[in-house]
């Protein structure tokens, strides 16, 4: 039995190691540069029941009665532009939804992809995070992509550019990948 557990406590010591000695994750941790940055803005326009041609989101379930629209979730389609324009043309286009999950303050979930089809990028990038409102700077996660975007990995780092009333709002996406296959 004594061999037995001492056997054991090597093989778990030599995976411990070998988890923080491994090539590919410590080339990950000293990378500090991204292999590629793009800065876009994602603009929102939700659906206020008249301004139809103009929405680029719309709820698709109601807020509850606990506040701060706890529980509405908004389903989007909407433009990403090089700079802060809702006018420019779009570089990519951002469809998901987020949903307010929180009961005293106001706080989201996103998960999107960005398509882009353009004639510099080609493919997509999803994306998820909570989106805490009342910090300047929120991370999302890039979880992966295609096309240009082949099995990438990075952070979006977002900061509200402007908000008008509950309708629209404009955020600076900036997006640093650090695992690009293409």
């Amino acid at each position: 039995m004594k061999v037995l557990v001492k056997k054991l406590s090597y093989l778990f010591l030599f995976l411990l190691v070998s988890q923080f000695t491994s090539p590919g994750r410590s080339r990950h941790i000293e990378e500090s540069k991204p292999c590629k940055h793009l800065v876009l803005y994602y603009h929102d326009k939700l659906f206020n029941g008249t301004d139809l041609s103009n929405a680029t989101s719309a709820a698709t379930a109601n807020a509850t009665r606990l506040g701060f629209n706890f529980g509405m979730l908004v389903v989007f389609d909407d433009p990403m532009t090089k700079d802060h324009h809702f006018l420019s043309p779009a570089v990519a286009r951002a469809q998901g939804l987020y949903f307010y999950d929180m009961k005293t303050n106001y706080n989201a979930w996103f998960a999107y992809t960005l398509l882009f089809n353009s004639t510099k990028y080609k493919g997509t990038l999803n994306i998820m995070g909570a989106d805490i409102m009342s910090a300047e700077n929120r991370d999302f996660s890039v979880v992966g992509g295609t096309g240009d975007f082949f099995m990438t990995r990075g952070i979006v780092t977002i900061r509200t550019d402007t908000a008008q009333g509950d309708y629209y709002f404009r955020l600076q996406m900036d997006i640093k990948l650090y695992e690009c296959y293409k």
